[in-house]
């Protein structure tokens, strides 16, 4: 709600908290701890499908009419978050590729296994060649779907490009806003304790800021 205020988690690492970290074992320690407490609750926060359903030749006016009977109730289904369509390159392709984000996996997965979808399966099975292929992810998994996949994924010399291009800015910056943070409270300088926050931050950022904007904004550059 707009304009609520929310006191932090209690495994979040505030800057207060930072003041009392120790460079002995237990400090480190603990402070490993709550990162990865944070980031269990942050990938609880948010799941994906991939779905590519390939049309036979001349069906694409009857899928579109059947995307418009489908999509406003997964809309409506608990949980759900995002809806995109990856259209077909008129000419080239036939594949569509749905990509639907609901805010945790066992929403997904209910509605993935909804009466209401199969039913809907069922009405559209007739008008695809390869029938309903899709991929369940969550966190990383979404960059790093396994080979075996059936859903259509983005090439690796795209994944490779969108990568790279999204980790040099973060390692250019993040150590230069960190390092001097670190001494600002107080922690003196220590090459491994940086490390370890540079690219604990980094690798956060990746996964929960950058990322998920950045595939978006591409999207249909990256499942070409």
């Amino acid at each position: 709600m707009q304009g609520a205020r929310h006191a932090a988690p209690d495994h979040v690492v505030t800057c207060v908290q930072w003041n009392r970290l120790r460079l002995d074992g237990h400090g480190l320690f603990q402070y490993a701890k709550n990162m990865a407490a944070l980031s269990k609750e942050m990938s609880n926060k948010g799941a994906t499908v991939v779905i590519t359903h390939r049309l036979r030749e001349g069906k694409r006016d009857a899928y579109e009419s059947w995307l418009c009977r489908i999509a406003p109730l997964c809309k409506a289904f608990p949980g759900h978050l995002d809806w995109h369509i990856v259209r077909p390159i008129p000419e080239l392709t036939e594949t569509y590729t749905v990509i639907i984000r609901f805010d945790t996996t066992a929403h997904l997965r209910q509605w993935m296994g909804s009466p209401t979808r199969a039913r809907l399966i069922e009405e559209v099975r007739s008008l695809l060649v390869t029938g309903d292929d899709f991929y369940v992810s969550s966190g990383l998994d979404f960059w790093f779907t396994p080979g075996g996949a059936k859903a259509k994924i983005p090439t690796r010399w795209k994944q490779y490009l969108i990568t790279w291009s999204a980790i040099y800015p973060l390692a250019l910056a993040t150590p230069l806003i960190v390092t001097p943070s670190l001494r600002t409270i107080g922690i003196p300088n220590n090459r491994p304790l940086a490390t370890l926050a540079v690219t604990g931050i980094a690798v956060f950022m990746m996964v929960y800021v950058v990322m998920p904007r950045y595939t978006k904004l591409v999207k249909q550059w990256l499942f070409r």
